[in-house]
C-alpha cells in the first residue's frame, strides 16, 4: 500500500483486518520495524523498506542529492551502486482461511 503518512497505512491496517491477508506499506525505503499478525489475522507493516543500493539517499547517488539540498539547484539523480541489499517480508497464512499466521521481515545483503 502506496502512501505519505504511516499513519495512512495504519488506519487502511485496521480498516482492512479479517478482510485481506496483508496490508504491506511502501513509500519510505526505510524498513519499519512494526510487522504484526492484527487481531483479525492481517499481517501489517508500515514500510517494507527498499531493494537496492543502501549507500546512497534513497537508492540515488549521494553527491547528486546532497548538491540539490544544498543549493537549491536541480540535479540529475543516478541510481547508486554500492552495498546493494533487498528488504522483504514473508507472510504465512493458513490455507483454509487465508488469514496470516506469522510474519517475518528480512534485510539481505548487510
Amino acid at each position: 500500500f502506496h502512501a505519505e503518512a504511516t499513519s495512512e497505512k495504519v488506519a487502511m491496517g485496521w480498516h482492512l483486518d479479517g478482510r485481506v491477508t496483508a496490508v504491506l506499506g511502501t513509500h519510505t525505503h526505510v524498513p519499519t520495524a512494526d510487522a504484526r499478525v492484527l487481531p483479525g489475522g492481517t499481517a501489517f507493516q508500515t514500510d517494507v523498506g527498499m531493494s537496492g543500493p543502501y549507500d546512497s539517499v534513497i537508492g540515488v547517488e549521494k553527491e547528486q542529492v546532497l548538491h540539490r539540498f544544498l543549493t537549491g539547484m536541480p540535479a540529475k539523480f543516478e541510481a547508486a551502486k554500492g552495498d546493494p541489499r533487498m528488504a522483504a517480508t514473508l507472510i504465512e497464512c493458513d490455507g483454509a482461511t487465508g488469514k496470516a499466521t506469522a510474519v517475518r521481515t528480512f534485510l539481505m545483503g548487510e
